[in-house]
């Protein structure tokens, strides 16, 4: 008897980390550093650049696990992918590769033969499981938060209260549902500072306006604080965005917000122009956070 984790531990596991570890290499971390990444010894490393470790011609030269390995090894190289994320990327193409008349299944078929009698599926894994769901919502937020770090002059778009990028789960129900910037994203002496690894469950000002954004008919996933300014709003509306305008009521109310978005249901940009004690603040609505990224880097 033969399970088919035996089969992605002897088969899959070494083809898929010599492929990764080659991939890393390739952009240009050092051994020791592909070593933390993938959790082996360096030796192991070593091994797998030298050729050292058999690989299964069938699970190297599938195009899903070719483009699974580009994806993670470039997302693991630039920070945007967790070792979290790596690992359910990986835990979802090995369920999908066990599909009966899949890579592993027909490997497993061929150490058991008594399988080829049986009608089922051994898969049992959810591959949208919420933990990949999070995991991906978390690199998107890394990916926007990137492009504003590097965006020249996106400091000055940081109102006073500071910024904060957000983006939600397809099926958000709360703040909780709802990734951004532990303490927000702020202007240090001209130069964009973001203090935290962005976190679910830590914008209640910016989650709270997309949230409701939602409610009203939105389809935005995403959206991104910056300050008020007529010129903003101009430079906005030139690039074919649709403005909407709501009463802050003291905080972002998520009433004021609804209402905005149902009377403009094709507003892609939010935005109050203060009051006694509020600051004026535009939010632009988005997709994604790269693309709410894109949209600020765009106005400076």
């Amino acid at each position: 008897m033969k399970f088919l984790e035996e089969v992605v531990v002897e088969e899959f596991l070494p083809t898929f980390r010599s492929l990764l570890a080659a991939d890393l290499r390739e952009r240009g971390l050092t051994q020791h550093e592909v070593a933390d990444l993938l959790g082996v010894s360096q030796s192991a490393v070593s091994k797998y650049a030298h050729g050292d470790v058999t690989v299964r011609d069938s699970v190297a030269e599938d195009e899903r696990v070719q483009e699974t390995v580009e994806r993670i090894g470039e997302g693991l190289a630039s920070g945007d992918v967790s070792q979290v994320q790596a690992l359910v990327e990986a835990e979802v193409l090995v369920r999908r590769l066990s599909a009966r008349g899949d890579v592993l299944a027909d490997l497993h078929e061929d150490a058991m033969p008594a399988l080829a009698d049986y009608d089922g599926d051994f898969r049992v894994h959810d591959p949208e499981s919420e933990v990949r769901v999070r995991e991906r919502v978390l690199s998107s937020v890394r990916r926007g938060l990137r492009l504003l770090e590097h965006a020249s002059g996106f400091a000055t778009l940081i109102p006073a209260v500071g910024s904060n990028l957000v983006e939600c789960t397809p099926d958000a129900e709360g703040v909780e549902d709802v990734a951004g910037v532990p303490g927000r994203i702020l202007d240090v002496l001209g130069q964009t500072e973001i203090p935290a690894d962005p976190e679910f469950g830590v914008s209640e000002h910016v989650a709270t306006v997309l949230l409701a954004a939602r409610e009203g008919g939105s389809d935005a996933c995403a959206c991104l604080n910056v300050r008020y300014d007529e010129d903003v709003i101009a430079v906005l509306e030139a690039a074919g965005h649709v403005t909407a305008a709501f009463d802050p009521e003291g905080e972002p109310s998520g009433d004021a917000v609804r209402d905005a978005i149902e009377a403009n249901p094709d507003a892609t940009v939010l935005y109050q122009t203060g009051g006694f004690g509020v600051e004026p603040i535009v939010y632009v609505l988005a997709d994604s956070a790269p693309e709410a990224a894109e949209v600020a880097r765009d106005l400076v």
